[in-house]
């Protein structure tokens, strides 16, 4: 993968979706916040598919 996916955590709510979409890249950190955790063990269109999906829009490529 060339891009890194990234969680603004000052944004993100906590809402659990993308650990719904994709439970190997995605946890919630000790604040209750989202963060990336292993981004190579999913493909892009699925980490893709859990950016669309966030109500807040805090998770992005970098």
């Amino acid at each position: 993968m060339a891009a890194e996916v990234y969680v603004d955590q000052q944004v993100c709510i906590g809402c659990g979706l993308c650990m719904s979409i994709v439970p190997e890249v995605f946890r919630l950190n000790d604040a209750g916040v989202s963060e990336v955790f292993d981004q190579n063990s999913a493909g892009e269109a699925k980490i893709q598919e859990a950016i669309d999906s966030c109500p807040v829009n805090c998770i992005h490529w970098r």
